[in-house]
Protein backbone atom coordinates (compact mmCIF):
# COMPACT_ATOMS: atom_id res chain seq x y z
CA UNK A 1 0.00 0.00 0.00
CA UNK A 2 1.09 3.27 -0.61
CA UNK A 3 1.29 5.73 2.01
CA UNK A 4 0.15 9.09 0.12
CA UNK A 5 0.27 12.28 2.17
CA UNK A 6 -3.80 13.67 3.13
CA UNK A 7 -4.59 16.87 1.61
CA UNK A 8 -5.40 19.88 3.80
CA UNK A 9 -9.30 19.70 2.85
CA UNK A 10 -9.00 15.66 4.25
CA UNK A 11 -6.79 16.77 7.26
CA UNK A 12 -9.29 19.28 8.13
CA UNK A 13 -12.39 17.36 7.95
CA UNK A 14 -10.36 14.65 10.26
CA UNK A 15 -9.85 17.70 12.41
CA UNK A 16 -13.69 18.85 12.55
CA UNK A 17 -15.00 15.19 13.14
CA UNK A 18 -13.04 14.29 16.01
CA UNK A 19 -13.61 18.00 17.60
CA UNK A 20 -17.20 18.71 16.89
CA UNK A 21 -18.74 15.19 16.82
CA UNK A 22 -19.27 13.54 20.41
CA UNK A 23 -17.19 9.89 20.99
CA UNK A 24 -19.51 6.86 21.11
CA UNK A 25 -18.83 6.83 24.89
CA UNK A 26 -19.68 10.11 25.14
CA UNK A 27 -22.40 9.86 22.96
CA UNK A 28 -23.76 7.01 24.83
CA UNK A 29 -23.40 8.81 28.18
CA UNK A 30 -25.68 12.05 26.90
CA UNK A 31 -28.40 9.47 25.73
CA UNK A 32 -28.46 7.66 28.90
CA UNK A 33 -29.23 10.63 30.64
CA UNK A 34 -32.00 11.45 28.19
CA UNK A 35 -33.38 8.32 28.82
CA UNK A 36 -33.49 8.91 32.58
CA UNK A 37 -35.02 12.26 32.42
CA UNK A 38 -38.13 10.75 30.44
CA UNK A 39 -37.99 8.04 32.96
CA UNK A 40 -38.33 10.61 36.06
CA UNK A 41 -39.60 13.73 34.28
CA UNK A 42 -42.16 14.42 37.25
CA UNK A 43 -38.81 13.48 40.06
CA UNK A 44 -36.79 16.41 41.23
CA UNK A 45 -34.05 16.19 38.56
CA UNK A 46 -30.91 17.91 39.04
CA UNK A 47 -28.51 18.95 36.55
CA UNK A 48 -25.40 18.06 38.82
CA UNK A 49 -26.97 15.01 39.09
CA UNK A 50 -26.95 14.04 35.52
CA UNK A 51 -23.28 15.42 34.99
CA UNK A 52 -22.30 13.97 37.34
CA UNK A 53 -23.59 10.41 36.49
CA UNK A 54 -22.50 10.95 32.65
CA UNK A 55 -18.63 11.70 34.68
CA UNK A 56 -18.93 15.29 33.08
CA UNK A 57 -18.82 18.81 34.58
CA UNK A 58 -21.75 20.88 34.65
CA UNK A 59 -20.63 23.35 31.86
CA UNK A 60 -19.76 20.21 29.25
CA UNK A 61 -22.21 18.21 30.22
CA UNK A 62 -24.76 21.21 28.74
CA UNK A 63 -22.53 21.83 26.45
CA UNK A 64 -22.69 18.52 25.13
CA UNK A 65 -26.18 17.91 25.53
CA UNK A 66 -27.08 21.00 23.13
CA UNK A 67 -24.81 19.93 20.79
CA UNK A 68 -26.70 16.74 20.71
CA UNK A 69 -29.69 17.24 20.89
CA UNK A 70 -30.18 21.17 19.95
CA UNK A 71 -31.57 22.73 23.49
CA UNK A 72 -30.60 22.73 26.44
CA UNK A 73 -30.99 19.55 29.05
CA UNK A 74 -33.14 22.34 31.40
CA UNK A 75 -35.42 23.38 27.76
CA UNK A 76 -35.43 19.51 27.40
CA UNK A 77 -37.18 19.20 30.67
CA UNK A 78 -39.61 21.55 30.69
CA UNK A 79 -40.92 20.55 27.20
CA UNK A 80 -40.90 17.13 28.42
CA UNK A 81 -43.18 18.14 31.46
CA UNK A 82 -45.32 20.74 29.32
CA UNK A 83 -45.91 17.89 26.59
CA UNK A 84 -47.47 15.50 29.31
CA UNK A 85 -49.08 18.28 30.86
CA UNK A 86 -50.83 18.98 28.13
CA UNK A 87 -52.16 15.75 27.40
CA UNK A 88 -53.20 15.14 31.48
CA UNK A 89 -55.13 18.64 30.71
CA UNK A 90 -56.90 17.15 27.73
CA UNK A 91 -57.62 14.18 29.72
CA UNK A 92 -60.03 16.04 31.74
CA UNK A 93 -57.49 16.10 34.64
CA UNK A 94 -57.23 19.01 37.50
CA UNK A 95 -55.00 22.05 36.99
CA UNK A 96 -53.04 21.07 40.46
CA UNK A 97 -52.78 17.78 40.28
CA UNK A 98 -51.42 18.14 36.72
CA UNK A 99 -48.96 20.28 38.36
CA UNK A 100 -47.75 17.99 40.51
CA UNK A 101 -47.60 14.95 38.42
CA UNK A 102 -45.59 16.57 35.75
CA UNK A 103 -42.58 17.71 38.49
CA UNK A 104 -43.77 21.25 39.56
CA UNK A 105 -43.84 22.36 42.71
CA UNK A 106 -45.66 25.64 42.69
CA UNK A 107 -48.94 25.90 40.77
CA UNK A 108 -47.91 29.76 40.09
CA UNK A 109 -44.97 28.46 38.39
CA UNK A 110 -46.42 25.75 36.49
CA UNK A 111 -48.90 28.22 35.32
CA UNK A 112 -46.58 30.86 34.16
CA UNK A 113 -44.18 28.32 32.26
CA UNK A 114 -47.33 26.65 30.63
CA UNK A 115 -48.38 30.03 29.58
CA UNK A 116 -45.11 30.84 28.35
CA UNK A 117 -44.76 27.28 26.29
CA UNK A 118 -48.31 27.18 24.76
CA UNK A 119 -49.79 31.01 24.67
CA UNK A 120 -52.33 29.74 27.05
CA UNK A 121 -52.79 29.72 30.63
CA UNK A 122 -53.96 25.63 31.88
CA UNK A 123 -57.62 26.32 31.83
CA UNK A 124 -57.93 28.06 28.67
CA UNK A 125 -55.90 25.23 27.42
CA UNK A 126 -57.97 22.97 29.16
CA UNK A 127 -61.27 24.61 28.17
CA UNK A 128 -60.18 24.59 24.23
CA UNK A 129 -58.78 21.12 24.14
CA UNK A 130 -61.00 18.96 26.35
CA UNK A 131 -63.90 17.86 24.55
CA UNK A 132 -67.58 18.64 25.13
CA UNK A 133 -69.18 16.14 27.32
CA UNK A 134 -72.99 15.97 25.56
CA UNK A 135 -75.94 15.65 28.20
CA UNK A 136 -77.80 12.56 28.36
CA UNK A 137 -81.64 13.91 27.29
Amino acid sequence: MSSRQKTFYEQELERLYNEVLPSPKLFALIRQSRSFMQKYHSENVVLDDLAKASFMSRFHYVRMFKQIYGVTPRTHLKDMRIDRAKLLLQQGQSITKTCFDVGYESLTTFSAVFKKSTGYSPKAFQQLHTPLKNDAR
